[in-house]
Order: C-alpha cells, then structure tokens, then sequence
C-alpha cells in the first residue's frame, strides 16, 4: 500500500485526536493529547485499531489545525500513533508542536524511516513488517507483543538489536490475556531484564 505524501507533512489523514491518560509501557499514567494518524502497512490480525488502515478514509487535516486542538488541554505530553505513523513526514507535525512547549512521544512499529523530532520513541516491532534498521539505536523503549511463547524468540532478537539505555518490555496480547499473563510473569521473573506492560486504559475503561 502506498500512502499519500500530502504537501509533505503539512495535511495528515487525523483518524482521531483525544485528550486521556497513557495507559502502556513507560508511560503508563501519564496525562497526554492523542494525534492518531490513519494508514498502516502492518495489518496485525489482533490489532484493536483495524478502522485506521485506510487512509483514504480520513480527509487530510492542516498541521495547524491539529496542533491548534491539542493546545485547549492542559498536558504537555503529545502521543503521536496510529496506524502507522511513520508512513507520513513528520517534521512539520513535530517542529510546530515543539514550536509550542509540547513534549513528542512516538508509537511505532518502526516499519518506515524516522520523521520528525521526539522525545521518547516507544518501538513495538512486529514480524509481519519488521522495523528498518537505522530506528532500533535511537529507540527508547522496546514493546514487544506476546501473543504465544513463540514470540518471546522475537523478543530477544529485538532486544539485542536496541542501545543499552532502551528499556524494555512484555505486553500481553489482549484477547490472550489470561493464558499469556502467567507465562510472561514468569519469562520476566526469569529474565529481570524485561519489565512487564499492561493496557491499563482498558482496565479503566478509557479511550
């Protein structure tokens, strides 16, 4: 799937943007301004953002008018997610949201090149589309999903290729919670290395 280079960064196809609190991996708990950006070229069969995949379905937005939406909350954290983000250019997104105080963490599965400024780049690999090469050195947390122990091979194979500071984590795929969990909190008890990721927001029951 090719995704549209709209005025190179300065329209993006916004799925949604919301106000909420962080609910995984480093950041869990923290209040912050969600830009989710539609099209990704991954397509994970347990993905619980499917309707984001097409971008033709979202009608391009000004930068301007993003960042302008994100400047009524009182947070200074911006999630940048989608899909996939990094299927855009970013710099412009990022140098106006830096213009004005605000703090860029990046989701990403790390399938295209790096765009854009961050403050925390939080890499969740995943096989179907493994990430390019240059992004595992400059991420600062590594999110791995554990769907089944075969993805605890793919976990390792990540962790070695991310810098000594990249912290890392475990994350139980959703719908495997309750025969996942167990394992992962043993593999972690075993391996002190990892810590453990939970989707909290769907423990509170929020976006």
């Amino acid at each position: 799937m090719k995704f549209p280079i709209l005025k190179e960064g300065a329209l993006l196809p916004l799925v949604e943007s919301f106000y909420t609190i962080q609910g995984e991996g480093f950041n869990t708990g923290k209040p912050a301004y969600f830009i989710r950006l539609g099209g990704c070229d991954v397509g994970c069969s347990w993905c619980d953002a499917k309707e984001t995949w097409n971008p033709s379905l979202y009608p391009p937005v000004p930068v301007e008018d993003i960042v302008k939406e994100a400047l009524n909350y009182p947070a200074k954290a911006i999630v940048i997610t989608g899909g996939e983000p990094l299927n855009y250019p970013l710099e412009k997104l990022c140098s106006l949201l830096k213009s004005n105080g605000l703090e860029i963490f990046l989701e990403t599965s790390g399938s295209s090149s790096i765009s854009g400024n961050f403050d925390w780049i939080c890499l969740s690999p995943k096989k179907k589309k493994p990430p390019v090469q240059e992004i595992y050195k400059i991420a600062s947390e590594l999110k791995v999903i554990i769907e089944n122990e075969e993805d605890f091979i793919w976990a390792e194979k990540n962790k070695a290729l991310v810098g000594n500071n990249c912290m890392l984590y475990l994350q139980p795929e959703w719908s495997r919670i309750k025969t996942m969990l167990p394992v992962i909190i043993e593999y972690v008890k075993a391996n002190p290395c990892w810590n453990i990721s939970l989707q909290t927001h769907k423990y509170m029951n929020i976006p």
